[in-house]
């Protein structure tokens, strides 16, 4: 069996009842927007989010959840689809998860206008039930995940990033929502309890190593849905290369920054970095950093007691980073 096949073997009817209101809560009476959203289900990712949100909750409530879960995974699913649909347009991209992309099909205008009716549809579905405490959770998440996005922007145009303000970015960046998805579970079924903050903490370091975790993909020559180099070629700061960046000498650093400034589409140059950083323990520090946030958060986990959902939370922290895609 899988391992996300096993992850989900507790959830199993959450999920598939989730996946029926997640289509419903999408529904439009344009045409247009129905054939898009239908598009877009059918293309479903690994589904993580609404996971993380069932799982939670039912370690907690020890293997209950309500209506409020299932809105809950179904406003983070919309709020998660809005932002990739808007991500794939601002990066001009013209496929996701190996299919086309909506700004592909149906142009940069639609897809703008898609991604705003889903956000929208996920804040209506939380304010027509009177789940302003989930809101609030689901609104931080988004204006956080914005302020990622544009210091990164910032930093990348100057590339003067640190450690602390990479860890910063990809807080916002990527963080956030599963970080969300884990404080959403846990205010489902148990609103004012500590357990909101501990889940919100928990979510937040798997989306730290996750994230470091796609950084070192750019590193290796595995199939994983991207190509080598690419977050080089697009002059994005990752860990592995912040790391060499701060321990090289003077005239190496100059060179690298060089390299990724006026040479990022030079694939002889752009192998000639990663070989570098690779040589430069920059990898090998990375990975150093994610088992550290893998572990901190296996700690959170460990004050709860033994269930299925534990046991697939803690199956889920270690596929963050041991996965090969």
């Amino acid at each position: 069996m899988k391992i996300t096949e096993q992850i989900k073997q507790p959830i199993l009817q959450e999920m598939e009842l989730f996946e029926k209101k997640f289509h419903e809560s999408m529904s439009s009476k344009v045409a247009l927007l129905n054939r898009i959203t239908y598009y877009i289900v059918n293309r479903k990712g690994k589904q993580m989010r609404p996971m993380f949100v069932f799982l939670t909750a039912k370690m907690i409530s020890e293997g209950t959840v309500n209506e409020r879960t299932y809105r809950g995974a179904s406003v983070i699913e919309l709020i998660h689809t809005a932002t990739l649909v808007h991500d794939d347009v601002v990066d001009d991209s013209n496929k996701r998860r190996g299919f086309f992309s909506i700004n592909a099909l149906w142009k940069n205008k639609i897809a703008v206008l898609v991604g705003d009716y889903l956000l929208s549809k996920g804040l209506l579905l939380s304010i027509d039930n009177g789940d302003f405490d989930l809101l609030k959770i689901i609104s931080v998440a988004v204006r956080e995940m914005s302020e990622g996005e544009l210091l990164q922007i910032e930093k990348a145009r100057r590339l003067d990033i640190t450690e602390e303000v990479y860890y910063e970015i990809i807080r916002q960046k990527t963080a956030t929502l599963i970080a969300a998805c884990c404080s959403l579970g846990a205010c489902s079924v148990d609103p004012d309890s500590e357990h909101v903050e501990k889940m919100r903490k928990f979510g937040e370091l798997i989306g730290m190593a996750f994230q470091i975790k796609d950084d070192l993909f750019d590193y290796t020559d595995d199939a994983i849905g991207k190509p080598t180099g690419i977050d080089i070629k697009e002059q994005k700061m990752t860990l592995p290369l912040i790391h060499v960046l701060n321990t090289c000498t003077k005239d190496e650093k100059k060179w690298l920054i060089n390299s990724i400034k006026n040479h990022n589409k030079d694939k002889k140059r752009v192998k000639q970095v990663i070989a570098f950083v690779k040589e430069n323990k920059g990898l090998d520090y990375a990975e150093k950093k994610m088992v550290e946030f893998q572990q901190e958060a296996l700690m959170l986990l460990s004050d709860y007691p033994s269930s299925p959902y534990k046991d697939a939370l803690t199956l889920m922290v270690n596929y963050v980073i041991d996965r090969k895609i």
